[in-house]
C-alpha cells in the first residue's frame, strides 16, 4: 500500500510551481530574440499553453499519457476528466504523494513542450492556427510519446530506454517538431537580407536565469520525492548549465566576442542535455554532458544559419540535438550508484543501454519529425500557417492581436 509523506508532497508541488514558471520564462527567453514589433506575439505562444494544454490534459492528455496501457502505445480512458485521480497515492507512479499531485506535476512539462516549438515559426505564424496544432500536436504526438517512455507498460519503459526528467519525451519531441514545423512554413520576410536582430536581449537573460531556476523542479521534481536522487538531479542540473555556458562563452570568445546570447543560450542547452540523465548519473559526468551538448548545439547554428532554412530561434540545435545528446550520454555514464530504480550505461559495464538510448531517440525522433509535417502540412492546406506579407510586415503585435509591446 501507498503511503502519503508529507515532504514528498511538499516538494512535488513546490517542483511543479517550479516547471509552471518556466514557461513564462521561456516566453521572455524567446521575446527578448525577436524584433520589437513581434514581442507580445512571441510572448503569448507561451503563455496561451497554460489554459489551452492545462485544459487538454484534464480532459484526456492525462489518460492518454499515464491510462491503463494499451499494446504499449497509448493509456486508456480511465482518467478521462482526471477521474479517479484524487487524493489518494498512484502505487503504479507515486505512491508516496496524491495521484492528483503527480497529474498536476506531469501537466506542466505538457504545458511547457509545445510552447517550446513555437520558437522555430516566431514572427510569422497565425495565431489560430497555431492554436489548433497544439491541440492536435499535444495529443497524437506528446500524449503518447510519454506514455511509451513513462508509462506503465509503455514499449520505450519495458524496453528500458532512460529517461530521468523528459530529455526524450519532453525535448526531443519539441527540437524534431520544430524542425519540420519551420521546413513547412518557410523562412521569414526578407530572411537572409533584412536585419532580424533581437530586440531585448534583457528580456532573454531575465528568461534564461529563471528557466535555470524552474529546471531545478523540472529535473529534481522528477524524483517525486525529498531524497538523495533529487539532490543529485538538482546538482547535476546547475553543474550541466554551468558547463553550458563556459563553454558557449569560450566557443564565441574564439570566434569573435563572448556574446551575452550565447552565454545564456549556453546555459539553457546545458539544462536541455542534463535532464534525461540528471538522476542516473555523478555530478562529474554532468559537466562532460552539458560540455558536449554546448559544443554541438554551438556548431549546428553556425551550419543552419549557413544554409536557407529559417528554423527562428534554433529550437531543433538546443533542444533536439541538446536532448539527444544528453538522452545518448545517459547511456554512458548512467550509474545505479546514483540511482538503483535505473541502470548502468556503457562505463559501468553494460553497453546494451547505450545501444537502447540511442534506438529511443531515433524513434522518438523519427515519428515526431514525420507526424509535425504532415500535421503542419495538412494545417497549412486547411486553415494556412502563416500571416499574409502585409501583417508579417507590420508586426503580428498589431496585425494578430491589436496591440503593441511599447509605444
Amino acid at each position: 500500500m501507498g503511503h502519503i509523506n508529507s515532504g514528498d508532497t511538499a516538494w512535488v508541488m513546490i517542483s511543479a510551481a517550479l516547471v509552471m514558471m518556466m514557461t513564462p520564462a521561456l516566453a521572455f527567453f524567446y521575446g527578448g530574440m525577436v524584433r520589437k514589433k513581434n514581442i507580445l506575439s512571441t510572448l503569448n505562444l507561451s503563455f496561451i499553453m497554460l489554459g489551452l494544454i492545462s485544459i487538454q490534459w484534464v480532459l484526456f492528455g492525462y489518460t492518454l499519457a499515464f491510462g491503463h496501457n494499451i499494446g504499449g502505445f497509448i493509456g486508456n480512458l480511465q482518467f478521462i476528466g482526471l477521474t479517479g485521480v484524487g487524493s489518494g497515492p498512484s502505487l503504479a507512479y507515486a505512491p508516496t504523494i496524491p495521484h492528483l499531485s503527480f497529474a498536476l506535476y506531469q501537466m506542466m512539462f505538457a504545458v511547457i513542450t509545445p510552447a517550446l516549438i513555437t520558437g522555430a515559426f516566431v514572427e510569422r505564424v497565425k495565431f489560430k492556427t497555431f492554436l489548433v496544432f497544439a491541440l492536435i500536436w499535444a495529443t497524437v504526438v506528446y500524449d503518447p510519446v510519454a506514455h511509451w517512455v513513462w508509462g506503465i507498460g509503455g514499449f520505450l519503459n519495458r524496453m528500458g530506454a532512460l529517461d530521468f526528467a523528459g530529455g526524450t519525451v519532453v525535448h526531443v519531441t519539441a527540437g524534431f517538431a520544430a524542425l519540420a514545423f519551420a521546413m513547412v512554413i518557410g523562412a521569414r520576410k526578407g530572411y537572409g537580407k533584412t536585419p532580424m536582430e533581437p530586440s531585448a536581449i534583457p528580456y532573454t537573460v531575465l528568461g534564461a536565469g529563471l528557466l535555470w531556476m524552474g529546471w531545478f523542479g523540472f529535473n529534481g521534481g522528477s524524483a517525486l520525492a525529498a531524497n538523495g536522487v533529487a539532490v543529485h538531479a538538482i546538482v547535476n542540473t546547475n553543474t550541466a548549465a554551468a558547463a553550458g555556458a563556459m563553454i558557449w562563452m569560450l566557443l564565441s570568445w574564439r570566434d569573435d566576442k563572448p556574446s551575452v546570447l550565447g552565454i545564456v543560450t549556453g546555459a539553457v542547452v546545458g539544462l536541455v542535455a542534463i535532464t534525461p540523465a540528471a538522476g542516473f548519473v555523478e555530478p562529474w559526468a554532468a559537466i562532460i554532458i552539458g560540455a558536449v551538448a554546448a559544443t554541438i548545439s554551438y556548431y549546428a547554428i553556425q551550419y543552419r544559419q549557413r544554409t536557407r532554412l529559417d528554423e527562428s530561434l534554433d529550437v531543433f540545435a538546443c533542444h533536439g540535438l541538446g536532448g539527444t545528446t544528453g538522452a545518448i550520454l545517459t547511456g554512458l555514464f548512467a550509474t545505479k550508484a546514483v540511482n538503483p530504480k535505473g541502470a548502468n550505461g556503457l562505463f559501468y559495464g553494460n553497453p546494451k543501454q547505450l545501444a537502447i538510448q540511442i534506438a529511443a531517440v531515433a524513434i522518438v525522433a523519427a515519428f515526431t519529425f514525420v507526424l509535425t509535417f504532415v500535421i503542419a502540412k495538412a494545417l497549412d492546406r486547411l486553415m494556412g500557417l502563416r500571416v499574409d506579407e502585409a501583417s508579417e510586415e507590420v508586426g503580428l503585435d498589431i496585425s494578430e492581436h491589436g496591440e503593441m509591446a511599447s509605444a
